[in-house]
C-alpha cells in the first residue's frame, strides 16, 4: 500500500492516465458506452492532480464526482438511438428492411449480391431483372439470409 501511495505522490498524472487507459480498453472490449466517461474523467483528474496537487482521497472523490456528472450529462445531451420497431425484437435481420445499400455484383436473372450495413448479402431483385455493380438499392424484404431489393 505504501508503494502505491508513493507512486501516486511522485507521478499522479501517469497513475490517472493508466487508470484511463485501462477503462478505455475495457470499454473497447465491451462496447457498452458506460466506461467511456470514467476513462475521460480519469484523464481529467490526472491533469488536475498535476496543476493542483491533490491527496489520493480528494482525487478519488473528484473522479467519482466528475464521472457522475459526465455520465448523466452525456445521457441528457447526446441523442439516444431509437430502434426501429419490428415484429420480433430478437430478429436483427428484419431491421434491414428499408436500409439502403449498393450492389456488390452484377445482377443476372434477378439474382446477385449486395452490401448493406457493411456486410455482403445474397439478394433477389424486385422489379427489374438486371443491375450493374455499384448501383444503389433498398431492402424491401428479408427471406432467411436472402434480401429482396429494389433499385434505389
Amino acid at each position: 500500500m505504501q508503494s502505491i501511495l508513493a507512486l501516486y505522490a511522485s507521478q499522479p498524472l501517469w497513475v490517472w492516465l493508466a487508470v484511463a487507459a485501462l477503462l478505455l480498453a475495457a470499454e473497447v472490449s465491451t462496447g457498452s458506452g458506460w466506461l467511456l466517461w470514467p476513462a475521460a474523467t480519469a484523464a481529467a483528474v490526472g491533469i488536475v492532480a498535476v496543476i493542483l496537487p491533490l491527496p489520493l482521497g480528494w482525487a478519488l472523490g473528484l473522479f467519482a464526482l466528475l464521472t457522475l456528472v459526465a455520465t448523466f450529462a452525456s445521457r441528457r445531451i447526446l441523442p439516444r438511438k431509437e430502434l426501429e420497431p419490428t415484429d420480433d425484437i430478437n430478429d436483427p435481420l428484419s431491421r434491414l428492411i428499408g436500409r439502403d445499400g449498393e450492389t456488390a455484383s452484377v445482377f443476372v436473372g434477378g439474382e446477385g449480391r449486395v452490401f448493406v450495413d457493411g456486410k455482403e448479402w445474397a439478394a433477389r431483385l424486385s422489379g427489374a431483372s438486371t443491375l450493374e455493380r455499384g448501383m444503389k438499392i433498398e431492402v424491401v424484404q428479408v427471406d432467411g439470409s436472402v434480401l429482396t431489393v429494389r433499385a434505389g
